[in-house]
């Protein structure tokens, strides 16, 4: 037995580990950027000021790369493969990454540039490992929870970013704001995320679904016994031959999914939906401009800056409630509460934030706001993990079928890119132009994003593919959106004494370690 072999156990568990570190991935570069937007000297090489709204352009275009990758890597996964799309992707991501840390390195002309040019490279690969990940993984294994297997790799997002957020404030208090270093390592410490997933991705087998749908059945039948072992293989590639002759005869295109004459418009409503309003939830604006947040609040820098910490450490953990929850309770029961209960906290701040704001004259000492203030923001933190985080990125391999389920997966990232571009662009003009005001800016948003999740989302655990694709049907029968009106709103809850762990037919979407 493998080095290997001897600490991961199966293929299965070194496809979770693959998958996982991929997501942490994503979740570093939201906490890279918050330190870096404040330390004086990347300001002063990128010719910026503070309050400059080229501050939110450049963390806003990495999100555009994204929902171009999306596009790029998902045509490449289905025309090349799952692996070469995912090593194309992480190399893209890793020369991105490398731009922006030599930036005005030695240089000032031309340095805003160049960090403009890397964060979009950065954002082309990282949005292509959004979009083909899950795909590759769910036609790893189709077994077990797909909720809480989700909502576990997800966590290490979370992950990601206390890293990210970790690395730079022990290096802005060690080397100080005015120090060039104190930006620059925790942007190239992300080094090691794509250099570790390129290293360990030979090991893993390519898509045996994929082998199947490009008629190399010896090559499906090899993935399929790295993955399985002998004895489940043969059935297995026996259903993947039957599966590709019936879906061969039914390929959706974009135009089948973006016009609202197309036969999966619907599915694909609920999916961009998801997305814009996980985007209204405000956590974007929360994980990149943290600091400023708590600052706000009556908080010093220094002070400011571990507490941002803190939120990201109690996130993390906060986490755990997503996956031991997510298939027991539902995914639109986390969701609509989740927005409210966020929507609560911030308006919460607002009045805290005011306060905080007026505290001179009112004569109010700072700990009367500061303390509740940041408490709140720790719950609609917590609020958002639990109920917005993983949920979004599940829905739509639960509503497509695996004919279009790569088109859906993409325009999934898209809509994340493009909403997280406009979030993150207009955030930092709003501090400097509403002040706490923003604060009920997202509250109002929180409002709309449950209203609509509870009008239009149905719920989607529990139930097998075939369940969900009943209620689309159900849907025109009934001519009408409204889940409460589809099947006397049937599809506003788990099915009726089920609960969402290992129900049959369940698709899952990322992997689930057996046993977990």
């Amino acid at each position: 037995m493998g080095l290997f072999e001897k600490y991961l156990g199966d293929k299965k568990t070194e496809v979770v580990l693959f998958s996982s570190t991929a997501i942490a991935l994503y979740g570093y570069d939201q906490g890279m950027m918050s330190l870096i937007n404040t330390n004086y000297d990347y300001l002063n090489t990128m010719g910026i000021s503070e309050e400059d709204p080229l501050v939110g352009v450049i963390v806003s275009v990495y999100y555009l790369g994204c929902a171009v990758g999306a596009i790029l890597a998902s045509y490449l996964g289905d025309a090349r493969g799952r692996k070469p799309s995912i090593f194309a992707c992480l190399a893209v991501t890793a020369l991105g990454n490398l731009l922006m840390f030599i930036a005005g390195l030695g240089f000032r002309q031309g340095a805003l540039t160049l960090m403009f040019i890397g964060r979009i490279i950065m954002g082309l690969g990282v949005g292509g490992i959004d979009a083909v990940i899950p795909v590759y993984s769910s036609e790893l294994n189709e077994e077990g929870g797909r909720g809480k297997a989700l909502a576990q790799e997800f966590q290490s997002n979370i992950f990601g970013l206390n890293m990210a957020f970790a690395i730079n404030l022990a290096v802005t208090h060690g080397l100080g704001k005015t120090n060039q270093w104190a930006w620059r390592i925790p942007i190239i410490a992300m080094q090691v995320y794509p250099v570790l997933l390129m290293t360990f991705i030979y090991r893993l087998p390519e898509s045996p679904r994929w082998w199947v749908f490009h008629d190399r059945e010896d090559d499906a039948r090899i993935s399929l016994v790295e993955i399985y072992g002998e004895d489940e293989a043969s059935a297995k590639l026996d259903g993947l031959k039957e599966a590709a002759k019936e879906e061969s005869a039914q390929q959706i295109g974009y135009s089948d999914m973006i016009f609202p004459n197309g036969q999966q418009f619907h599915e694909t409503m609920i999916t961009v939906m998801g997305q814009v309003n996980q985007a209204l939830t405000g956590y974007g604006a929360v994980s990149v401009y943290g600091p400023q947040i708590f600052q706000l609040l009556g908080f010093d820098t220094s002070t400011a800056e571990y507490l941002t910490q803190g939120n990201y450490i109690s996130y993390f953990f906060l986490m755990t409630f997503a996956w031991m929850l997510i298939d027991r309770v539902g995914r639109r029961f986390l969701m609509v509460t989740g927005a409210f209960g966020i929507a609560v906290c911030f308006a919460i701040l607002t009045a805290l934030g005011g306060l905080a704001m007026n505290s001179k004259e009112l004569g109010i000492p700072n700990m009367a706001f500061s303390v509740p203030g940041s408490i709140a923001l720790y719950v609609a933190t917590g609020l958002f993990g639990i109920g917005w985080l993983a949920q979004v990125w599940l829905i739509p391999t639960e509503i497509f079928p695996s004919t279009s389920r790569a088109q859906g997966s993409a325009i999934s990232v898209i809509i994340w890119g493009l909403a997280n571009f406009a979030v993150t662009l207009l955030t930092p003009i709003m501090f400097n132009n509403l002040k706490y005001w923003i604060f009920l800016v997202f509250a109002g948003t929180n409002l709309f994003a449950g209203w609509w999740t509870w009008a239009y989302s149905p719920e989607t655990g529990g139930r097998s593919f075939e369940d969900n694709q009943q209620f689309f049907a159900d849907s025109k029968e009934h001519n009408t959106w409204l889940v409460t009106r589809v099947k006397n709103g049937e599809y506003r809850h788990l099915p009726r004494g089920k609960e969402g762990d290992g129900v049959e037919g369940e698709r899952q979407p990322l992997l689930a370690v057996d046993g977990a």
